[in-house]
Order: structure tokens, then sequence, then C-alpha cells
């Protein structure tokens, strides 16, 4: 059968919206039933009212969770509440808002009653806790409504404290705790006053798109991209960063057009991904497909995910870029052209992300710091400064303003895509171009992720991996010179195994929702050489298993 990936959605591949909505008032979970709990992941909690795990209930339980969170952290400041174009993110940006209100939070919502991106929210946490203590009473927090790239059927909700950033685990897993005791309680212990009993001016207000919007010239030289009239197309793949496009378009009188200004809760306009389903990866050539068709048109086009905290790199020379590539041209340029930013600030990465970006990091003279998954490792120093650039492999990174401050504590997909205007008016090249310049220096990155399959005890056990579980001693010819369980940049547990050579790696980890575990490998000596990296890193992990 042949497959549909890359073409355009059919009428089957679309949701009832309106019996999304219903299912999200009119079906209840079940707390005993792992599948409907409460459950935070690297991103917050995500589901779909359809199957039950993302209902009324649930955020009115989260919602009343974090607000006990707040109170027990001594955060006494407003709330910033941003939804994207999700159809279940009204109404539970809605459902918030009651149990916020209910309970005397400060809550502000976007001004024009519109959506917010991920990284409009970061940037607002911080512009209003700028100068306040972290022992302040008074810092802000927030609350994304969102699922990210995931299809139309999901909700998402996502809290972000003070620091702006991702919440860690300790708030995350006191959050999920507490919401499940109160879904299992049947609410009690929920205050909520009806959304429609709320009177208007009980409702904070703020302007995420301005506030945003206008402070850019901080981060990227929009000068040096409308003086070379650099030619953008931004296609926000039906997400929240539309009017920003638009607005940034105007402010800063650039050469911008956003190509598919639509908005519409099924994405009927998507082309499917890898797997026939509609999801709004911006990172994927099959979702980007009608995108990379007019990479013609244009200097360089540009895609986000429905809370724009992902990026899309499309050139006329190459089309989509590989998000690793991308980072590693975005590390190198911001390196040798932010001449505020100290020599002391170090390069992010996470541990899969691909090893070009450690040969650009030594031939800038810079330290790497390698953390694990996850774009919350990387808050603490790009709030303090001293690491300039977070990125991850999955098409998501932020850094620091010119004057080496912090700009947003999230991923930010709106600024690496205008990142790559910039690289284009101040070099002359696009970033495709000079990726393949960064190729001839350090060698041809082949890389690749693929799922192998496992058993929850073997998961378990590959999660909890020492290193000595690693009897070999070469891997695909090459003398193996590290075996990893914990993140070398911060001694994070990585939560499985990284093994490395002088010009290859693998790392596997347990897949958080399926029986399998996931393979990462990379090696620059070609596609035969990672071909062998990945048979022979399969065996590694199978005998470390006891298979």
């Amino acid at each position: 059968m042949t497959s549909r990936a890359g073409l355009p959605a059919e009428e089957s591949d679309l949701i009832d919206v309106d019996e999304l909505i219903a299912a999200y008032y009119d079906r209840h979970p079940d707390a005993t039933i792992p599948a409907q709990r409460v459950v935070f992941g690297t991103s917050g909690h995500r589901g779909s009212s359809l199957s039950s795990s993302f209902n009324e209930d649930h955020i009115l339980a989260t919602t009343q969770a974090i607000v006990d969170y707040r109170r027990s952290q001594g955060i006494e400041g407003p709330l910033f509440l941003g939804r994207d174009t999700h159809a279940l993110s009204l109404p539970a940006e809605r459902s918030a808002v009651e149990v916020l209100i209910a309970n005397g939070v400060d809550v502000r919502t976007d001004s024009r009653d519109s959506w917010a991106p991920t990284p409009a929210l970061s940037h607002a946490i911080l512009t209003y806790n700028r100068g306040r203590a972290a022992s302040d009473p008074g810092r802000a927090d927030g609350i994304v409504v969102t699922p990210s790239h995931n299809p139309p059927r999901d909700g998402g909700f996502k809290y972000n404290p003070p620091h702006g950033g991702p919440a860690d685990t300790d708030a995350t897993s006191w959050i999920a705790e507490r919401a499940n005791e109160l879904i299992t309680a049947g609410l009690d212990g929920v205050q909520r006053v009806r959304y429609a009993d709320i009177d208007g001016d009980a409702i904070g207000e703020y302007d995420f798109r301005d506030a945003y919007v206008r402070d850019l010239p901080s981060i990227i030289d929009v000068d040096a991209i409308r003086r070379a009239g650099v030619r953008i197309g931004a296609d926000p793949l039906g997400g929240a960063s539309v009017e920003y496009w638009a607005l940034i378009a105007d402010m800063h009188d650039l050469d911008l057009r956003v190509v598919n200004p639509e908005v519409d809760p099924t994405w009927r306009f998507m082309t499917l991904d890898w797997d026939e389903k509609i999801r709004m990866d911006p990172s994927s050539p099959s979702a980007m497909a009608s995108l990379v068709a007019k990479k013609g048109d244009f200097d360089v086009l540009t895609g986000n995910d429905a809370d724009a905290d992902r990026h899309g790199i499309v050139t006329p020379d190459a089309g989509l870029m590989n998000p690793n590539h991308y980072l590693a041209v975005a590390i190198d340029y911001l390196f040798s052209h932010r001449a505020e930013w100290p020599r002391d600030t170090a390069i992010g990465k996470t541990l899969v992300s691909s090893m070009i970006i450690d040969r650009v990091a030594e031939s800038l003279g810079r330290r790497l710091l390698e953390v694990p998954v996850g774009f919350k490792w990387f808050v603490p120093g790009l709030l303090d400064g001293s690491v300039a650039f977070g990125g991850e492999e999955s098409a998501g990174a932020s850094f620091l303003r010119k004057d080496g401050t912090v700009w947003s504590t999230d991923k930010d997909g709106i600024l690496l895509c205008l990142l790559a205007a910039e690289i284009i008016a101040v070099t002359g090249k696009s970033p495709s171009e000079r990726y393949r310049e960064l190729e001839q220096a350090f060698g041809a990155s082949a890389y690749q992720r693929v799922d192998a399959q496992a058993t929850p005890e073997q998961k378990a056990t590959l999660g909890k991996l020492a290193p000595d579980a690693v009897s070999a001693t070469e891997l695909a010819g090459e003398e193996i010179t590290a075996k990893l369980s914990h993140a070398p940049g911060n001694g994070a547990a990585i939560g499985g195994l990284k093994v490395q050579t002088e010009h290859a790696w693998f790392a596997a980890r347990p897949s958080g929702t399926e029986d399998v575990y996931k393979l990462y490998a990379e090696s620059l000596l070609g596609p035969d050489h990672l071909a062998q990296v990945q048979e022979e890193a399969r065996a590694v992990v199978s005998a470390a298993l006891g298979g």
C-alpha cells in the first residue's frame, strides 16, 4: 500500500471539532486507569478528550493543583495564561480561568482574546520578574495551554514557574499527584466560579504580541535583515504565531509574507506526517511538504508548530534543513557575531544532538554543556547568562539577547526562524550553504533515530543502566571512548545509556508511552558506518538487557 505521507489531508483525516469539545465536558476520567490520569511529561500534561485523557476534570484539578503549588512556594504575583490554536485549548483556558479567579489569583490573558505562543509567555514572565529577587512573593508565573505539534485531537497543559521555562520534575510531580487526588475525590477541594458569572474586570489583560514583537531588536539584527532585503516566507502551520509574523513584518518593515494565514482546528491544509497523521511538526519533511514546494519563491521559508516553540528552516538550495544541521550553523554564527556575549558563556546541547555541535564548540573555544533530553536543563544557564545558547535535536532552541541577558527560558521557534534571515543578511550565505562548509571542516554527519521493541521490564532496566553494563570495548571498528549514564554537562541521569567513539555515538532511552526504546545514532564517517553503529548498538543494548 502506498504511503500518503507528505500528501494533503483528506476529509477522512479530519477531526469532528464538535464531538471533540463535547467530549471535553461530557466525559469524566477514572484516576484508577493509568491512561486517564494527569501525567506531566517533558512538556506538561497531554491527551485527548476522546480517550478521556484531557477533559474538563483534568484541567480543573490540575489548575487547582497549580494554585496549591504556587501557594506552597510563596508565589503571589500574577499568572500569565496563554493558549494555542488546538480545538481543546480555548475550553481548557476557560476552565483554568474559572479556578484561578475563584482562588483569587491575578490571572492575565491575552488582551486581544487571541493566541499566545509559548515563547511569548516565557518572555512575559521574565519581563515582569526582571529585577525581582528569587524570594520575592510578587513574582509571576504562567500556564500555556498547548500540546505543541501534536495532532488536532489532542490538548495540552503546561506550567512555567517564575523562571519562565518548563517546570522541573519536583514541581510537575507534586502538581500531578495533587491533581489526581482531586480527580479521585470527585473534584472536592477544587474552587471554581462559572466562566459566565465572572466579571470581565476580574480577568487581567496583557498584550503578549506587542511586547514580544517590539522587543525583537534586542536579540535579532532586524536592521540588517531590512537593509539586505531578505525575502522571508513564514508559515505558522495554523498555529499561534500567525498574527505575530504579520506584526513582525509591519512593525519592523521586513520583506516578510505569511504564506498561509489560515487557522482551522482541523488543520485540513496540512500535508500528512510520516505516519499519515496530521501533525504540525516543522522539522518533518512530510509535514512541511507544501512549504518545501515553495522553496524557490523566497530567500528563506520558515515554519512553526502550534505554540511556536519549534522551528523549521527551508532554503532554496537544500529544502528543509535537518534540525541538527541548523543548530550547528546557528551556534557557529551567533558565537562569532555577538561581541557582547562574555567569553565564558557556554553552548548547551542535549546529549542526543549532533556531534558536529561539539566540533563547532571546540573550534570556537567555547565550553560545551551537554545535558539530558528536555529543555528544562537549559533554564538555569539561560537565566543567569552562563549559557548563551541551548538547543535540542527536535528543533527547539533559544539564546541570549545581544547584551548577554536572558530573552526566554523556553524554546522559541520564531526567534530561530528570524535568525536564519539574519544569517543570510549578514553573511550572504544561506544556513544550508554554511552547513556544507561546516561539514567540509568537521566531517559529514549521518544521523538517525529509530525505535526498537522492549518489554516494560527491559525499559525499566534500560532507564537505570550503569556504564559497566556495557562490556564491549569497540563500536563499529573504533575504540569506545565514553560510556555514559549521566550527562557530562550537569551530572543528571539521562534515563538510558550513551556510548561514544571518536567519530560516532549511540544513545538508547526507553519510551515513556510505548513498549519501545529510542535508539539515536550518528557517524561522521558516512551512512554505511552509521548502519554498522546501529547494528552493533542494538547488540550492545540487547546484551546489557540480558537479551
